[in-house]
């Protein structure tokens, strides 16, 4: 179920769909989950659209706040993702901070490296953790909707791996034993926090 929605939404009909990102990783993601389905997928980074500070708490507020921000500016129904790396032993962090805590210019083994810090500095032994990715839309008319989507795991140092992005190559999926980093892209797209948070939208929005 979304999270949030906007009464009686319109659909999402198979045309341009502006991908709110800078994010060259989530880019390719959201064009491998979207183009299937018609859709021409353009990203902020191409129509050189400014990226707004994220100041909302949660993943739905921050992914909300950039949809609204890439809609307005570009005039096309905008798609923003906002998602992140929670880890039980730390109370949920990096949370919505995920990839500020890769710092600037982004780093994200420098980030990989600060959870694997702050775990061992926690003295616990529980390794369990989760990808949350909030989807959201929003129209030209003013029609908002949000969609969460989830994928647990368990940490693993060293990181291993050299596909996907962010903190892929340090978390496998229950039930699996390859790392994000490590596995083929459609196999993790077809199981990724993304993927939920895409089927939830496809079963409500797409004709």
């Amino acid at each position: 179920m979304p999270v949030n929605f906007a009464e009686s939404p319109p659909r999402l009909v198979p045309g341009r769909l502006l991908a709110a990102t800078h994010n060259a990783g989530k880019v390719t993601e959201l064009k491998a989950l979207f183009e299937p389905h018609g859709f021409d997928v353009v990203s902020a980074i191409d129509l050189g659209l400014d990226e707004p500070e994220e100041t909302e708490a949660t993943f739905a507020g921050n992914a909300l706040l950039k949809a609204r921000a890439a809609m307005q500016a570009s005039g096309l129904p905008a798609l923003s993702d906002d998602s992140g790396l929670a880890v039980t032993a730390l109370g949920g962090e990096p949370g919505i901070y995920s990839a500020r805590w890769a710092g600037e210019p982004r780093d994200f083994y420098r980030a990989m490296e600060r959870v694997e810090q702050a775990l061992q500095a926690s003295g616990s032994a529980d390794r369990s953790a989760k990808f949350v990715c909030a989807l959201a839309v929003a129209w030209p008319d003013g029609s908002e909707a949000v969609f969460e989507g989830e994928v647990h795991g368990t940490l693993v140092w060293p990181p291993r791996g050299t596909f996907g992005f962010g903190y892929d190559p340090v978390f496998i999926a229950n039930g699996e034993t390859l790392t994000f980093g490590e596995m083929d892209p459609d196999r993790k797209h077809a199981m990724s926090h993304r993927a939920d948070a895409v089927n939830k939208l496809r079963a409500a929005l797409l004709p």
